[in-house]
Protein backbone atom coordinates (compact mmCIF):
# COMPACT_ATOMS: atom_id res chain seq x y z
CA UNK A 1 0.00 0.00 0.00
CA UNK A 2 1.29 3.41 -1.00
CA UNK A 3 1.56 6.45 1.28
CA UNK A 4 0.58 8.72 -1.61
CA UNK A 5 -2.73 10.57 -1.23
CA UNK A 6 -4.73 12.54 -3.73
CA UNK A 7 -3.82 16.19 -3.02
CA UNK A 8 -6.50 18.63 -1.97
CA UNK A 9 -7.76 21.00 -4.67
CA UNK A 10 -5.96 23.87 -2.89
CA UNK A 11 -2.66 22.04 -3.20
CA UNK A 12 -2.86 21.34 -6.93
CA UNK A 13 -4.19 24.79 -7.77
CA UNK A 14 -1.32 27.25 -7.40
CA UNK A 15 -1.58 31.00 -7.03
CA UNK A 16 1.69 31.13 -8.99
CA UNK A 17 0.06 29.85 -12.16
CA UNK A 18 -2.60 32.57 -11.91
CA UNK A 19 -0.05 35.30 -11.20
CA UNK A 20 2.00 34.17 -14.18
CA UNK A 21 -1.02 34.03 -16.52
CA UNK A 22 -2.31 37.40 -15.30
CA UNK A 23 1.11 38.95 -15.85
CA UNK A 24 1.33 37.61 -19.41
CA UNK A 25 -2.18 38.80 -20.30
CA UNK A 26 -1.58 42.23 -18.79
CA UNK A 27 1.72 42.62 -20.68
CA UNK A 28 -0.08 41.87 -23.96
CA UNK A 29 -2.81 44.44 -23.20
CA UNK A 30 -0.29 47.05 -22.01
CA UNK A 31 1.90 46.50 -25.09
CA UNK A 32 -1.11 47.10 -27.36
CA UNK A 33 -2.15 50.22 -25.42
CA UNK A 34 1.37 51.71 -25.45
CA UNK A 35 2.31 50.78 -29.04
CA UNK A 36 1.31 54.22 -30.42
CA UNK A 37 3.94 55.79 -28.13
CA UNK A 38 6.66 53.22 -28.96
CA UNK A 39 6.91 52.25 -25.31
CA UNK A 40 7.21 48.55 -24.59
CA UNK A 41 5.45 46.81 -21.74
CA UNK A 42 8.84 46.47 -20.07
CA UNK A 43 9.63 50.18 -20.19
CA UNK A 44 6.58 51.99 -18.90
CA UNK A 45 7.37 51.15 -15.27
CA UNK A 46 10.71 52.98 -15.59
CA UNK A 47 9.11 55.98 -17.28
CA UNK A 48 6.48 56.26 -14.56
CA UNK A 49 9.01 55.86 -11.73
CA UNK A 50 11.19 58.63 -13.20
CA UNK A 51 8.08 60.83 -13.55
CA UNK A 52 7.33 60.35 -9.85
CA UNK A 53 10.87 60.85 -8.59
CA UNK A 54 13.22 62.84 -10.78
CA UNK A 55 16.09 63.24 -10.85
CA UNK A 56 16.97 59.68 -9.94
CA UNK A 57 20.06 57.60 -10.62
CA UNK A 58 19.83 54.39 -12.62
CA UNK A 59 21.07 52.48 -9.56
CA UNK A 60 18.39 53.99 -7.30
CA UNK A 61 15.77 53.28 -9.97
CA UNK A 62 16.81 49.60 -10.12
CA UNK A 63 16.65 49.34 -6.34
CA UNK A 64 13.29 51.10 -6.12
CA UNK A 65 11.72 48.84 -8.75
CA UNK A 66 13.52 45.67 -7.57
CA UNK A 67 14.80 45.15 -11.12
CA UNK A 68 18.37 44.20 -12.01
CA UNK A 69 20.75 46.88 -13.30
CA UNK A 70 21.12 45.34 -16.78
CA UNK A 71 17.37 45.34 -17.42
CA UNK A 72 17.14 48.89 -16.12
CA UNK A 73 19.98 50.03 -18.40
CA UNK A 74 18.33 48.50 -21.48
CA UNK A 75 14.96 50.09 -20.69
CA UNK A 76 16.49 53.51 -20.06
CA UNK A 77 18.49 53.29 -23.31
CA UNK A 78 15.26 52.55 -25.21
CA UNK A 79 13.36 55.39 -23.49
CA UNK A 80 16.27 57.71 -24.22
CA UNK A 81 16.32 56.65 -27.90
CA UNK A 82 12.58 57.42 -28.11
CA UNK A 83 13.24 60.87 -26.68
CA UNK A 84 11.36 60.39 -23.40
CA UNK A 85 14.30 60.35 -20.96
CA UNK A 86 17.61 62.19 -20.75
CA UNK A 87 20.70 61.56 -18.66
CA UNK A 88 22.89 64.17 -17.00
CA UNK A 89 26.05 63.65 -15.02
CA UNK A 90 25.39 63.90 -11.28
CA UNK A 91 27.09 67.16 -10.22
CA UNK A 92 27.88 65.68 -6.80
CA UNK A 93 29.39 62.47 -8.24
CA UNK A 94 30.36 62.19 -11.91
CA UNK A 95 30.27 58.39 -11.73
CA UNK A 96 26.47 58.52 -11.70
CA UNK A 97 23.96 59.68 -14.27
CA UNK A 98 20.78 61.44 -13.18
CA UNK A 99 17.65 60.56 -15.14
CA UNK A 100 15.07 63.17 -16.11
CA UNK A 101 12.01 63.19 -18.33
CA UNK A 102 12.31 65.23 -21.50
CA UNK A 103 9.50 67.48 -22.70
CA UNK A 104 8.22 64.52 -24.80
CA UNK A 105 8.44 62.33 -21.72
CA UNK A 106 6.36 64.77 -19.67
CA UNK A 107 3.79 64.91 -22.49
CA UNK A 108 3.49 61.13 -22.82
CA UNK A 109 3.17 60.34 -19.09
CA UNK A 110 -0.55 61.28 -18.84
CA UNK A 111 -1.27 59.18 -21.95
CA UNK A 112 0.58 56.22 -20.42
CA UNK A 113 -1.34 56.72 -17.17
CA UNK A 114 -4.64 56.64 -19.10
CA UNK A 115 -3.59 53.48 -20.95
CA UNK A 116 -2.56 51.76 -17.72
CA UNK A 117 -5.84 52.86 -16.14
CA UNK A 118 -7.81 51.22 -18.95
CA UNK A 119 -5.93 47.94 -18.41
CA UNK A 120 -6.31 48.15 -14.62
CA UNK A 121 -10.05 48.82 -14.96
CA UNK A 122 -10.35 45.69 -17.09
CA UNK A 123 -8.69 43.65 -14.35
CA UNK A 124 -11.00 45.10 -11.67
CA UNK A 125 -14.26 44.25 -13.44
CA UNK A 126 -16.57 42.47 -10.96
CA UNK A 127 -14.26 43.15 -7.99
CA UNK A 128 -15.17 45.60 -5.23
CA UNK A 129 -12.65 48.16 -3.97
CA UNK A 130 -12.37 46.21 -0.71
CA UNK A 131 -11.70 42.94 -2.55
CA UNK A 132 -9.13 44.63 -4.76
CA UNK A 133 -7.36 46.15 -1.75
CA UNK A 134 -7.30 42.72 -0.09
CA UNK A 135 -5.91 41.13 -3.27
CA UNK A 136 -3.10 43.71 -3.45
CA UNK A 137 -2.34 43.26 0.28
CA UNK A 138 -2.16 39.49 -0.12
CA UNK A 139 0.10 39.74 -3.16
CA UNK A 140 2.34 42.19 -1.27
CA UNK A 141 2.60 39.63 1.54
CA UNK A 142 3.49 36.85 -0.91
CA UNK A 143 6.22 39.05 -2.42
CA UNK A 144 7.54 39.98 1.03
CA UNK A 145 7.61 36.29 2.02
CA UNK A 146 9.59 35.42 -1.11
CA UNK A 147 11.93 38.40 -0.74
CA UNK A 148 12.68 37.39 2.87
CA UNK A 149 13.48 33.85 1.71
CA UNK A 150 15.93 35.21 -0.86
CA UNK A 151 17.55 37.48 1.75
CA UNK A 152 18.09 34.53 4.11
CA UNK A 153 19.92 32.61 1.37
CA UNK A 154 22.43 35.41 0.76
Amino acid sequence: MSDWKQPDKGVTESHGQYISAIYRHMQILISAELAPYRIGSGQYIFLMAIAIQQPITQKALSEKLLIDKTTTAKAITKLEAEGYVRREADPTDNRYQLLYLTESGREVVPKVQEALSRVKNKTRKGITDEEYDLLVDLLRTVLRNLSEQEEMKR
